[in-house]
């Protein structure tokens, strides 16, 4: 399911034109998004828990190329 399913999902359940299904879809992600980006976790009981992770950084290789690059 991609974000324009998800928005016919909820458009069809909740009886909303998809312009308000757009709306409601994108207040939802932009505050989940604003949440981590400020270090926070989401957690949405029976549904799943967000939070970043960061890790080392380290060499890889560019799969062109096979020359390695810095993965920060």
């Amino acid at each position: 399911m991609n974000k324009s399913d998800l928005i016919n999902v909820v458009r069809e359940r909740a009886g909303l034109s998809r312009k308000e299904a757009e709306q409601v879809i994108f207040a939802f992600f932009n505050e989940i998004s604003d949440a981590l980006e400020k270090g926070d976790r989401v957690e949405i009981r029976g549904f799943g828990s967000f939070t970043v992770k960061h890790y080392k950084s380290y060499t890889g290789r560019n799969p062109k190329t096979g020359s390695p690059i810095s993965i920060p």
